[in-house]
């Protein structure tokens, strides 16, 4: 499915989000590096999709009517063997049904687990007044504690995606700090571009959030993917 399809799909459907394997579909679509994925619509597909995206997977619930997958028990990580595979699905479908019993489920979504590295946020926001705005942070606490983010108005040029990175008070943590590795500037500059680029040509997309992405010594993985629509 390209990028305008599901945009079209999402609409026709009155969907005010996209699902999280069309938001990463997106991503592909733009350049920015994301987990390997796939929807498994049972149980089987799912041990077959983790074979061939191979251990350790994580799974998370498909659905039009859940955005937050965690709060309904909707995400299960570190799955090692297909007996794990299958004992999650299995959990997961339970929890939904007891939390949102009325939910569509689409099917399951089966994704490498990236390795821990330096996490990052890059995310966008359409201002009333400015219109979009590329946002950057260091993930984790950095974000939820400390507010540790920066923002320029789309569209940002390359000189301006380096100064978000060098901007945010944690920055030192990305140079390399005791037994971290210093984390690929350019591919977090990589993706901030694309990230501007996604929103320019979509006006329709009210929010953007890449959260974490992992940033490795070389390369990085957008691990969580979500796109609000207008």
């Amino acid at each position: 499915m390209t990028k305008a399809s599901v945009f079209d799909v999402a609409r026709k459907e009155g969907r005010k989000h996209l699902l999280e394997s069309e938001a990463k579909t997106v991503c592909m679509e733009y350049g920015i590096p994301v987990t390997k994925f796939k929807v498994a619509k049972n149980e089987t597909e799912a041990v077959r999709f983790a074979e061939e995206i191979d251990y350790p997977v994580v799974l998370k619930i498909v659905s039009p009517d859940i955005i937050h997958k965690s709060d309904v028990g909707g995400v299960m990580v570190g799955l090692k063997t297909a007996k794990d595979v299958r004992s999650a699905y299995k959990q997961i479908m339970q929890n939904v049904k007891k939390h949102m019993a009325k939910a569509k489920i689409v099917g399951m979504l089966v994704q490498e687990m990236a390795p821990s590295a330096t996490e990052v946020i890059v995310g966008a926001i359409k201002d009333p007044q400015f219109g979009p705005a590329i946002m950057f942070g260091l993930g984790g606490i950095f974000v939820e504690v400390l507010k540790d983010v920066t923002f320029r108005v789309a569209p940002i040029t390359e000189e301006e995606a380096r100064e978000m990175i060098t901007e945010v008070k944690a920055y030192p943590l990305l140079k390399g700090y005791r037994n971290l590795p210093p984390a690929d500037i350019d591919a977090i500059v990589k993706i901030l571009l694309n990230a501007s680029r996604l929103v320019m040509e979509h006006p329709e997309v009210k929010e953007l959030d890449l959260n974490p992405v992992m940033v490795y010594e070389k390369g990085a993985k957008t691990v969580d993917a979500r796109i609000i629509l207008e």
